[in-house]
């Protein structure tokens, strides 16, 4: 049974990231975990956060958070239950973040579920602030971002991108070979490149190790050059081949990493394109000795 965690801020967005979820996983059985997180202004000063005013205000926050999540769970039963789900709430009086990092620990979490918001002209954001800073800090669950106005559609072609430069290791990958299996979906393999050249020694060992954990499920391997951005060069390929979920592993200098540095005019509407499974690497010291274990073999 999975476990699913969805922080929900009672907006359109995160309903919409919520009725994803429920029909991604609706031939399987998952237990969702509905999170609303409240910090009232006053309560939130160490001056005054003990004060009874204080006290009123989170406990009338409480009481709305509760609320939200109940009006959540009778749209939820109304409009897209399905018999092999279960439901249960959270109302946290804490950051968001740091909740995230509690749950997934304690309730063993298999994925979070988040929506990303639009907006327009110089506010326009990459996913959304809360998004990305749960993906910069949840380092063991990975996370899929859903864009705002992004209708479910069953997710038969996958693109994942990456430039071979790191050695992956097969747990790493499993959550998108688990979604791959699924939904016996094509893998299409993605590299950007600023200029077009041939793969290194490396680079060519960690494309066939991927290959090897891909085994029989179908794959292709595409070589595209950089259209001013990463962002934009995955947005104009996931575009043209009608891709309806992107994969990326999020560690130092990755394409994840990458994007979400980039400058924000570069960036404009890439959120808004299709979902974004985000995978966290493995802890440092297994990712450094697999690495080592890849240039030993490579140069041997």
């Amino acid at each position: 049974m999975k476990n699913i965690l969805i922080p929900t801020d009672f907006s359109e967005n995160a309903w919409n990231a919520t009725c994803y979820a429920i029909a991604l996983f609706q031939n399987e059985e998952c237990v969702f975990h509905l999170l609303n997180t409240y910090t009232p202004a006053i309560a939130s000063s160490r001056f005054m956060a003990a004060s009874i005013n204080g006290g009123a205000m989170e406990n009338g926050a409480h009481q709305c958070s509760q609320n939200g999540l109940e009006k959540v769970l009778k749209r939820i039963k109304t409009t897209c239950a399905v018999p092999n789900h279960g439901f249960k709430t959270i109302s946290s009086f804490c950051m968001l973040v740091d909740e995230i990092k509690d749950i997934v620990k304690d309730r063993k979490i298999d994925l979070i579920v988040t929506g990303t918001k639009g907006a327009s002209g110089l506010e326009e954001v990459f996913m959304g602030s809360n998004t990305v800073r749960i993906i910069k800090s949840v380092e063991n669950c990975p996370v899929l971002a859903v864009p705002q106005h992004f209708d479910f559609k069953t997710p038969d072609e996958i693109a994942f991108a990456t430039d071979f430069n790191r050695f992956y290791t097969q747990s790493e990958l499993r959550p998108m070979l688990e979604m791959a299996k699924t939904f016996n979906a094509v893998i299409r393999i993605v590299h950007v490149q600023y200029e077009l050249k041939a793969l290194t020694e490396l680079q060519q060992f960690n494309l066939n190790m991927l290959r090897k954990y891909l085994g029989e499920r179908e794959h292709y391997v595409h070589t595209v050059t950089e259209l001013n951005s990463i962002s934009k060069t995955l947005e104009a390929f996931t575009k043209e081949l009608d891709i309806h979920l992107l994969a990326m592993l999020n560690y130092q200098h990755s394409y994840m990493e990458r994007v979400t540095r980039e400058p924000i005019v570069k960036k404009v509407a890439f959120h808004t394109q299709i979902p974004l499974l985000v995978i966290p690497e493995l802890g440092m010291n297994a990712s450094s000795m697999t690495q080592d274990k890849s240039l030993e073999t490579v140069s041997s």
